[in-house]
């Protein structure tokens, strides 16, 4: 049985293709189209499920989408007329928006695929954020926890799930408490990012970034816009928001009166905790200073605010597991908290979080719950989407004229390039099948010495040009991270080989390893061998010559531009950065040398 998940026409659009509940295929569209955050119907990461399972649409059995259109159509026509006539920009964007394409998305789907009616099904948006973190796990019973900006009209669901790897009869997920909008964590955080000068829905990871530069200095201040409560459910003053009712601003000038002005956007940040030199920049560095405390501030809000959720759901379930997803899974010191604080001994979260990983949980929900299919699944990698073959490399590389060294031998490969490593070249890591979900997991990586200090300039100016004060993720074998990270219970879990949790660095291992110490934490990658021979085996023969088994983990990509795909992209990227060295698959390119 084949089962086609799409989500698509808002942002982060992606398909997967399970074959009798076994994943076969995973990606985002921004992949192969090459645009952000591309929302439009994912033609051609479709395309690729298909072929990487070798079947034409027409041996579908079922497509699901992972949304209701109708409901959330609903909250949308509700929302703007109740905010009428503030709202009007958005209400006409949204009716040409809906009238366009998004109230005809099951024709859309039966037009792209060719199925009949009766095989289009729909998912409501947190039952598959839900089951694309449950039944990716290894668990049989799990307390569930989902959280985004909005779906249909909820922002927040908690309940339970149970699967059997027998009877799909007794598969189930309960959702039985939930927020609604436009009371939304997200969407709060989504606001404060805006405020910060960073992209909605792209850069909530900087305020992540930037918050350990600052101190949580207003939280009263921030007891203005919500109310919190011991169960961790939470009221937003809406007096100071705008997305409820502007296609332009999430928050409002009353927003701006309480916190003062917005940080301008790309503004260059240093501040009196980042270690520039402010000779003549004090002032800029006291009001920079004053926007890392109001990034702390809010990150401190959502990591209490999620704490005080899970020990109330831990409280009402007597469940020791607990699975999540929704984009604000994705905030990894939040999450490294609840897997060292909370009561919970088992915790899951689903590598593709936000709203992409939605087409696998419309997927899964249709084959476990719908159609009572017993699982066979467990997500034990990332490695989902497209690769590339030796020859298709080499066709490309000989087809540009492009000098390389081709190693048939493994270890004279590995023993190369981290040999590169030692001597403080930056290589961009280019094999397999590309990841899914957000974070780079070694198939296309930009590695580098985290021994050097100097590393985290390097790669961030030079090469992925980008702010300076944002964060490099350590890489570490799994055996060995507790030698270098306190990960209490979280050691050997699941988060931390997804790039999950932020742990604190050990204090004796800060200064071994200061171009992954973010202020003394790290986003740390672990790494099994049998997930990933190679990338394990660069990382240990790095740890074998140098005594340090971590290196520098970023994505491939330049700022701006989605993770690379193809050898095409990769050279590219190669070419116009910094990058000392691309390996693809078993060749390697280097840059010339001056004479």
């Amino acid at each position: 049985m084949y089962i086609l998940g799409i989500s698509c026409f808002y942002h982060d659009s992606a398909a997967v293709l399970l074959a009798d509940g076994d994943l076969v295929a995973a990606a985002q569209e921004e992949r192969f189209s090459r645009k952000k955050n591309d929302y439009r119907y994912p033609e051609l990461a479709v395309e690729f499920c298909l072929q990487e399972a070798g079947i034409t649409a027409e041996e579908l059995d079922y497509v699901v989408f992972y949304e209701k259109p109708l409901p959330k159509f609903e909250r949308i026509l509700m929302s703007t007329l109740g905010t009428f006539p503030r709202s009007w920009k958005v209400f006409r964007e949204a009716m040409v928006a809906w009238f366009d394409e998004k109230l005809w998305v099951k024709s859309i789907l039966q037009e792209k695929t060719g199925v009949e009616a009766e095989k289009v099904l729909f998912v409501e948006h947190h039952l598959s954020h839900a089951a694309s973190a449950f039944f990716c796990s290894p668990y049989e019973e799990a307390a569930v926890l989902t959280i985004d900006g909005v779906g249909e009209w909820t922002t927040t669901s908690l309940g339970r799930a149970r699967g059997s790897w027998s009877d799909g009869s007794l598969n189930r997920i309960d959702l039985t408490s939930e927020m609604r909008f436009p009371h939304s964590l997200g969407l709060l955080y989504s606001a404060f990012t805006a405020w910060l000068g960073f992209q909605v829905n792209e850069g909530e990871y900087k305020v992540m970034g930037m918050a350990p530069y600052g101190r949580p200095l207003y939280m009263d201040r921030l007891e203005k816009l919500v109310d919190s409560y011991p169960d961790g459910s939470f009221r937003l003053n809406m007096d100071y928001f705008s997305y409820h009712y502007s296609p332009e601003r999430t928050y409002n000038d009353k927003f701006v009166g309480l916190w003062g002005k917005p940080r301008t956007h790309d503004a260059e940040f240093f501040c009196e905790t980042t270690g520039h030199d402010l000779t003549g920049r004090e002032e800029q560095a006291k009001t920079n200073q004053y926007y890392a405390d109001v990034a702390a501030t809010i990150q401190r809000f959502t990591e209490e605010n999620l704490l005080r959720m899970v020990n109330h759901l831990h409280q009402e379930t007597g469940l020791d597991r607990l699975v999540m997803a929704g984009g604000v899974g994705l905030n990894s010191v939040a999450n490294g908290r609840i897997m060292r604080e909370s009561p919970f001994t088992g915790v899951y979260i689903q590598p593709a979080a936000g709203d992409a990983g939605g087409a696998l949980g419309a997927a899964l929900y249709a084959y476990h719950v719908l159609l009572n299919q017993p699982r066979r699944f467990v997500m034990e990698h990332a490695y989902y989407g497209q690769s590339y073959s030796e020859s298709e490399c080499r066709e490309f590389l000989t087809a540009n004229n492009i000098p390389f060294e081709y190693f048939d031998d493994e270890a004279a490969l590995v023993d190369a390039v981290s040999d590169a490593l030692v001597d403080g070249q930056v290589i961009g890591l280019f094999q397999g099948r590309f990841e899914w979900g957000p974070r780079a997991l070694g198939n296309r990586s930009i590695m580098a010495d985290p021994r050097r200090a100097e590393m985290k300039e390097i790669v961030n100016v030079k090469i992925k040009f980008r702010e300076p004060f944002r964060p490099f993720a350590p890489v570490i074998l799994e055996e060995r991270a507790a030698d270098y990270f306190d990960l209490q219970q979280a050691d050997g879990q699941y988060p931390p080989r997804f790039m999950l949790m932020v742990s604190d660095v050990l204090e004796s291992r800060q200064g071994e390893i200061p171009a992954v110490s973010h202020m003394g934490t790290g986003r740390l990658q672990t790494v099994r061998r049998e997930w990933n021979p190679r990338y394990y085996d660069i990382i240990h023969a790095f740890g074998e010559k140098t005594g340090t088994p971590v290196l520098m983990n970023t994505s491939f990509n330049l700022r701006g531009e989605p993770i690379v795909t193809t050898p095409a992209n990769a050279f590219h990227t190669f070419s116009v950065s910094d990058i000392d060295v691309l390996v693809l698959e078993r060749f390697i390119v280097r840059k010339p040398t001056a004479d």
